[in-house]
């Protein structure tokens, strides 16, 4: 093996080492998920050498010097304010969802109007309309972090597969019995998993448009579905009230999930791949180790049903969204509330964190989205303008734009 050269990652903080092996060039990542400010680099550097073979002593200092660059990036001071940039008067009918590409340069609008759109973030103009469903486009994605293709789930039951630089439909999915709800390409785009009312989960080939595997067990609708980083396992969430663990090379399911009392809403993986959060209409939220599927917390304290979960990027906190018109903050470590974010004036549907983990960006169906300080759940700013209510909300990766879509038919970027 013979070491090429350093990337460096800076949400969530890490180092990916480029190397050779075999005539090959591969890839693997030093995760640094608990490196802080205060952290000493001379001993990170020593204990990174220990794990890793390919970082020799001459490499040392540059590692050093990552680590030094990764810790200055930590010290900026994330106050940015944003401010209306463009207000798209993106479809015809209400937004179902928006996402952005790896870099932020573009990003989707998926619609009631049966189309999904493709537009540029600095200019605000649409760069391609991907048509050709016959009924509402709920679920999409690009294919981070690459972001050369698009997939797009509809309620016409089929799921496509777009080119972002033409705007060309490379294949059409088709299997499933109904509607597509939500879907996600694994880490490395090859695949992409579907979850549908027909209560299965389904792979897809990417480059060959093939279904690879159906996955079976589920007794409602797949409401919800994520991949570990590694790309291994898939969770997928359903209204039968339970969580299942695939392993995506058998299509095998590993592990049930059951506990909740209620349908599930959201299912996701932390980073590391160690734990998984489920959010539920019980109003509560659960913990468990992704490995020995136990539940080691339930996180209680809203009134009404939990409509959204998310992990912070390092996976060391926990936001939830309720329909309690509240938000809160725990940590993953202790299972303690850190915030409660308090002052929407209706539920919330999307909840999510600022890729350095300092804020929030909650979405209500008040006609607002806001943003708030993660550690003491203050409110730093209530994102005005929408006409309706708002169904999705993101971050670009460098946290420093939003993009909204809402009821309004209309999407906003802020910056």
């Amino acid at each position: 093996m013979k070491l090429k050269r350093f990337l460096l990652r800076y949400y969530p903080p890490g180092i990916i080492l480029e190397y050779e092996k075999g005539g090959e060039l591969r890839t693997k990542s030093i995760d640094l998920l608990d490196l802080s400010t205060e952290t000493n680099p001379d001993q990170l550097v020593a204990e990174v050498r220990l794990s890793e073979p390919l970082i020799t002593e001459s490499r040392a200092d540059q590692v050093k010097q990552l680590i030094l660059r990764l810790q200055q990036k930590q010290g900026q001071q994330d106050n940015h304010s944003f401010c209306l940039f463009k207000a798209l008067q993106a479809h015809i009918l209400p937004l179902t969802n928006v996402a952005f590409n790896k870099s932020g340069s573009s990003f989707i609008t998926g619609s009631y109007d049966r189309t999904c759109r493709v537009w540029d973030t600095s200019s605000g103009t649409e760069l391609h309309m991907l048509e050709g469903h016959r009924n509402v486009v709920y679920a999409i994605a690009f294919n981070n972090p690459y972001g050369d293709k698009i997939a797009t789930g509809s309620f016409d039951k089929t799921c496509k597969l777009w080119s972002a630089e033409t705007g060309k439909c490379f294949h059409t999915f088709r299997g499933h019995m109904a509607e597509i709800v939500c879907l996600a390409f694994n880490p490395q785009s090859t695949l992409v998993a579907t979850g549908s009312m027909d209560t299965t989960a389904k792979l897809w080939d990417v480059e060959t448009g093939v279904e690879v595997a159906t996955l079976t067990g589920h007794t409602a609708e797949v409401i919800s579905l994520s991949f570990n980083t590694l790309g291994s396992q898939l969770v997928t969430g359903s209204f039968d009230h339970t969580v299942s663990i695939w392993d995506v090379a058998s299509g095998r399911r590993l592990h049930t999930l059951m506990g909740h009392r209620g349908e599930i809403t959201n299912v996701q993986f932390n980073w590391d791949c160690s734990l998984i959060i489920t959010g539920s209409m019980d109003k509560t939220c659960k913990l468990w180790e992704a490995v020995g599927a136990k539940c080691v917390a339930t996180l209680v304290g809203h009134k009404e049903e939990v409509l959204d979960v998310c992990f912070d990027l390092t996976g060391q906190l926990i936001a939830t969204a309720s329909a309690d018109g509240t938000a809160r903050v725990y940590s993953a470590a202790t299972h303690q509330c850190l915030a409660k974010l308090e002052g929407h004036k209706g539920e919330i549907s999307k909840i999510c964190f600022s890729p350095q983990g300092s804020r929030v960006l909650t979405a209500s169906s008040d006609k607002t989205a806001r943003l708030w300080d993660a550690q003491s759940g203050v409110c730093l700013q209530a994102l005005e303008g929408h006409k309706d209510e708002i169904f999705s909300s993101a971050f670009n990766y460098e946290g420093d734009i939003i993009i909204t879509g809402s009821k309004d038919n209309t999407c906003r970027i802020w910056c």
